[in-house]
């Protein structure tokens, strides 16, 4: 993919008006109220593997609604806590994975919690064990990008970015961890939803978010033919007169809006030739991010952004942040 966004010098300065429902605050206030009334129901099980340096914990704790939400607890063994600790979302249809997978900010010395992903993890990508009991509440396209579009009480992410803040909470009550020492992680899809957690919480200790998903979405759907924002524009394509009321419910899920709250210490990252993710629609949320921020620029690539390079920028970051 070559270069098909806005000039780098351009995306530096770019904020654009993004629409912001005005009870955005009430209506994400009122979610987590009405999450908060069910226990976080948090569920340890010791899980063993052959990672004689690490600690595995298969964990289940309530989400949104109070469903089953799994994920893995994987820290060093022989480290004095409280450990910092990283919780870590996952890119669009995967799932937490195996716990093999989760071993470089243990190998730093802090523990990692990866929250799997209701509804997702499947095929040949990252394994899931979550499902999502909800359902659907009116015509959707295939993906989750199009669930409950009709109304934001039922749209999917709703109740994924509700899982995401009680991941969170049941990070920060881990024994072992330091609950001062919280920073969220993930890339696009986990890049969104970090971003997500982000502007809804005020007591993180940073955020790595890595060329989110599910931001500036109305610009996204229309310079971009790739998927998953592309789900949306097939909805709206057979669906003809939803345009209105599909965006008015997106508002409430922007990356943008949520980034205009956070305050955190943030690291992003970019990538100039991202087809999936655009520059700019990541430009429109880091220029906005509240907090003591950076971006690392990829030009040369696309949603791939920096690989393992980008890891290692995480690693600087943590240390910054220990």
């Amino acid at each position: 993919m070559a270069l098909f966004d806005l000039p780098l010098e351009q995306l530096r300065e770019y904020r654009p008006e993004v629409p912001e429902p005005a009870d955005f605050d009430e209506f994400w206030k009122s979610t987590l109220t009405d999450a908060a009334a069910h226990d976080l129901d948090v569920r340890l099980e010791p899980f063993a593997t052959n990672m004689v340096m690490l600690e595995v914990i298969d964990v289940t704790f309530a989400g949104f609604g109070g469903h089953p939400i799994k994920a893995w607890l994987v820290k060093p063994k022989g480290v004095e806590g409280p450990l910092p600790c990283v919780v870590e979302f996952i890119g669009y249809s995967g799932g937490r994975s195996l716990p093999e997978s989760h071993t470089t900010y243990p190998a730093a010395g802090w523990a990692h919690f990866v929250m799997d992903t209701r509804g997702q993890g499947f095929g040949h990508w990252q394994p899931g064990d979550t499902g999502d009991p909800y359902g659907t509440t009116g015509p959707t396209n295939k993906g989750w990008m199009t669930q409950g579009l009709e109304d934001p009480e039922h749209y999917y992410y709703r109740r994924v970015f509700t899982d995401a803040v009680r991941a969170v909470d049941v990070a920060k009550g881990l024994d072992g961890i330091d609950p001062d020492r919280i920073v969220v992680a993930g890339g696009s899809q986990g890049g969104g939803i970090a971003q997500a957690v982000g502007g809804l919480r005020d007591d993180l200790a940073g955020a790595m978010i890595d060329v989110p998903f599910l931001t500036y979405f109305r610009r996204a759907t229309t310079i971009t033919d790739s998927f998953p924002y592309k789900e949306i524009g097939e909805f709206l394509a057979g669906q003809r007169l939803s345009e209105e009321r599909a965006f008015a419910t997106l508002d409430y899920f922007d990356g943008v809006n949520f980034a205009a709250r956070g305050t955190a210490p943030a690291l992003y990252s970019v990538a100039l030739m991202d087809d999936i993710c655009p520059p700019s629609t990541v430009f429109a949320a880091y220029n906005r991010w509240q907090g003591e921020k950076r971006i690392t620029v990829w030009p040369w690539n696309g949603h791939e952004g920096g690989g393992i390079l980008q890891r290692g920028e995480h690693l600087k970051f943590l240390a910054e942040h220990r």
